[in-house]
This record gives C-alpha cells, sequence and structure tokens, in this order.
C-alpha cells in the first residue's frame, strides 16, 4: 500500500489524528493514543507498524511477515518487513483492529468524546 493511501485509510478511521514525531515519523493515534505508525516523512514506500492482539502478534512474527516492533514490542506493536508483506485489505484489517484495541482502552469519557462508545 502506498504512503497516500495508508494515510487516507488511517485518518478516515472513527477519531483518528495525525502527527509527525520524533522529526519524522508519521503516526496515527486515537484519543491521544498511538495506534499505527508509517515510517519517516519523505519516504513513499514506508514500513508500516501498528498495534496488534497478542494472537495477531505471535502470528504475524512466526509467519516472518513482521517484526517485533523496535521500542514497541513490549506493548505488542509489529513492524512489517516489507510493504508487500500483506495484501491490502490484510492490512486495512490490521489497522481497524488497531485502531479498535486502542479506543477500547480509553477511559469511558474520551471515547464518549470522540463518539466511540
Amino acid at each position: 500500500m502506498e504512503a497516500g493511501a495508508f494515510h487516507d485509510f488511517a485518518i478516515g478511521l472513527p477519531g483518528a489524528t495525525f502527527d509527525v514525531k520524533w522529526g519524522q515519523d508519521r503516526i496515527y493515534s486515537v484519543g491521544g493514543k498511538m495506534f499505527a505508525a508509517a515510517g519517516s516523512v519523505g519516504q513513499d514506500r514506508p514500513l508500516y507498524s501498528f498495534k496488534a492482539s497478542d494472537m495477531a502478534f505471535e502470528l504475524l512474527v512466526e509467519q516472518g511477515l513482521a517484526r517485533p516492533a523496535p521500542y514497541a514490542a513490549r506493548f505488542k506493536w509489529v513492524q512489517l518487513l516489507a510493504n508487500d508483506s500483506l495484501t491490502e485489505d490484510e492490512l486495512k484489517a490490521y489497522v481497524v483492529q488497531a485502531h479498535g484495541l486502542i479506543a477500547e482502552a480509553l477511559p469511558k469519557k474520551a471515547r464518549a468524546a470522540l463518539r466511540l462508545a
């Protein structure tokens, strides 16, 4: 998936926001909590990272499609090994799941403010 398509999809999720952190990393958040990242600014085909469920984390790493994300593996984040590790539909499904995992962990008041409850 190209960076522009990834951006359009991720920012289109309910309550999603976009920010550039650490001077170069494109970050997607909900309620101020990150759910996905798209590598560095200026990369046409960045490596994608996202929060994964326990099962998805194990599956993606075991199948050699992703690695534990640097600095975030303990939080069950994965980084795809290549942009074509997953089909576009699979990547979208994992990003939706990542968004959901983060959104459901938000306080009830924050979810209500974002109209996620």
